[in-house]
This record gives C-alpha cells, structure tokens and sequence, in this order.
C-alpha cells in the first residue's frame, strides 16, 4: 500500500482524464474537473499526464503515507500541509514514510490535485480510472474515498530515484523538503470575480428571444448550491425562448450550457450526462474549463463570446503552455 486515508474530506475522488469511446452507449466521459491542474502534476512527478491522480474538492483530506514518495499538489489553494508544516503548490514534494498530507482553509479555487510519482496501482474500467459516481464505476471501488480506505501506489520510477534523492537530501531535517521553483503562475488559472468565462454560440442560439441573447452576454450570472460534478445550475436573468419548439434530444458535452424552461442556464461539467433535450445557448471552451471548475457556489460567471478560430487559437495556447511545461521540467529534473 502507499496512500491510508485517515480522513475522507468532503468529495474525495481518483480521477484521469476521463472514460472516452463510450458516450454513444450513455457512459459519461468523467475524468478531473480540471484537467489542467491533473496533467501539471503529473508532469511535475515525472508521470505520463494522463496517470490517475486524487481529486480534492473544498474540504481536504487527511492521508498518511506508508512508503516515501514524490508528490505534487495543484489546482485550488486548500493550505496543504505536510506533519503540520505548510507545503507549496505547483512543485515536487518529498514525502518520507510515516507522513501526514491534510488541508486547510480554502485561499481560493475550489478543486485541488494530487499525484504521486508512478501513479496509483487501481485497477481500469473501460481503459480508465475516473470515478463515475452515478454510475459507481472506475476509481476506488466506484466512490468517494472513504476513512480507512488504503490505496497501492505503483512505486517510484527508477528515473525519478536521483532527482527525488536529491531533493530530499537539500534538507535531511525536513520530511517535506520541495523545489525552490513551481509552475509559472501565468500558466494556470487565475481567481477572480466575476470569472470571465468565453463561449461559442450554442447550435440552438437564435431561438431564444432577442431580449433573453441580450441578456445572456449583459448579466452576471451566480453559481448555485445545486451544483456538482454534473453540472452547475446557475442564478441570473432568466432566459426565455422567442417560440416554443418541440427540441429532440440531442449530443451534449462538458461546458455546454443548457437552458431549461424555467429559465436558468445550467453548465454541464465533467459527470454531464451524454445528450440532453433542453435548447444549447452556448458551450465554454476548452480553454476555459479549469476557470469553471474552480468555481464555487456564489461565485458569479460573466460570459464572453468569442469566435471558434479564437476558441482553437487559445486552446493551442493553452497545449503550447503544458509544452513549455514539459520542457522546462525536463531541464530542472534531468529526466
């Protein structure tokens, strides 16, 4: 085993980058909210970016290390700490056996992640290991990591073993010792309010109301307690269609934004179901996904339009970014 769960927090989940191929048979995609912050720390700890890590949402967990480590924490600032002294996100961590990982308070963001060198030992389902929550499949036995829950680790690769001796060595008194360099915070997500969040039109845009199209790029919109890892509900103007239409259900994916009859827009997120039969206003790009899965109830959501060139345009961005990443850490870890 590598990884005791002493405390579960409050939704604690094993994500990768999502169940892919099976949509057409109603299987959710699932994966990290923040697939960003996922594959940042899996590149910080030397994995393929698409290694299982841990989910952290809000309220962090408590988890005791049997065996020495690597770690990385990105995503959210949720005070993470190692043996009760504060450890920094964004960068590698040495964990020596016998440690404790927990969380405090939230500084910003709402989604953490953590991966450990090598990855966990779980077995796939449909060739992934996101938890699917609905559906009680992939992860860790299906659900949110419960207290006493023990996770294998796949062990430390052998071309991590020099730099994490190395690290650990810079400061043999400390049983967190971590680079004195991290990610580029220009590269992950800001927190801000209202969060600018761009979108394309939706394929069923123009049946709404001249007023209610108006409306939907004016008004901030606030993002709802009746909110998950499906979707978010949000709290604004209600948006109301120029005619009814008979609407046949239809294809739908994370970041499409739905409208509903009574009015409110709901955002579909990483555990959105496979179509849906409300009117699509708009969809969120793929650039903006991490900003949206940091939000938090009553944080408020402006939406922006932009072009689909420069949708593709800040997606190529956002992979050239990561690149950048992979570089630059291929530099500073030898591997």
């Amino acid at each position: 085993m590598c990884l005791n769960i002493i405390s579960p927090g409050l939704l604690t989940t094993v994500q990768d980058l999502g169940r892919h191929g099976y949509q057409k048979d109603g299987i959710s995609v699932s994966g990290a909210m923040d697939t960003f912050a996922l594959r940042a720390a899996n590149l910080l700890v030397g994995n393929a970016e698409g290694e299982a890590g841990i989910e952290v949402t809000l309220k962090g967990p408590k988890i005791f290390f049997t065996k020495r480590q690597l770690i990385a924490v990105t995503g959210a600032d949720l005070s993470p700490s190692l043996n009760g002294a504060p450890i920094k996100s964004w960068r590698p961590v040495s964990v020596e056996e016998g440690s404790i990982l927990e969380f405090g308070a939230v500084l910003n963001g709402c989604r953490a992640y953590i991966a450990v060198a090598g990855g966990l030992d779980l077995p796939k389902v449909m060739g992934s290991n996101a938890t699917y929550l609905r559906a009680g499949i992939g992860g860790f036995e299906g659900r949110a990591l419960q207290l006493g829950d023990s996770i294998p680790c796949k062990g430390i690769p052998a071309k991590m073993e020099p730099f994490l001796r190395g690290l650990a060595s810079a400061q043999e008194e400390h049983p967190g010792a971590q680079t004195n360099w991290s990610v580029d915070s220009s590269l992950y997500v800001t927190y801000q309010e209202p969060q600018q969040i761009r979108v394309v039109k939706g394929p069923e845009y123009l049946i709404f109301s001249e007023q209610s199209q108006q409306d939907f790029w004016r008004m901030a919109y606030q993002v709802t307690a009746q909110s998950d890892r499906m979707g978010y509900r949000l709290l604004g103007t209600r948006l109301a269609l120029a005619t009814q239409e008979d609407m046949v259900s239809s294809a739908v994916t994370f970041g499409t934004v739905q409208v509903p009859p009574e009015g409110s827009p709901i955002v579909l997120m990483a555990d959105h179901q496979t179509t849906g039969g409300y009117p699509r206003i708009a969809q969120v790009i793929s650039a903006d996904f991490s900003k949206l899965a940091q939000l938090v109830p009553r944080h408020k959501i402006q939406f922006k339009e932009v072009t689909l060139e420069e949708a593709q345009s800040l997606y190529i961005r956002q992979e050239k970014n990561l690149e950048k990443l992979r570089g630059a850490l291929y530099y500073k870890t030898n591997i």
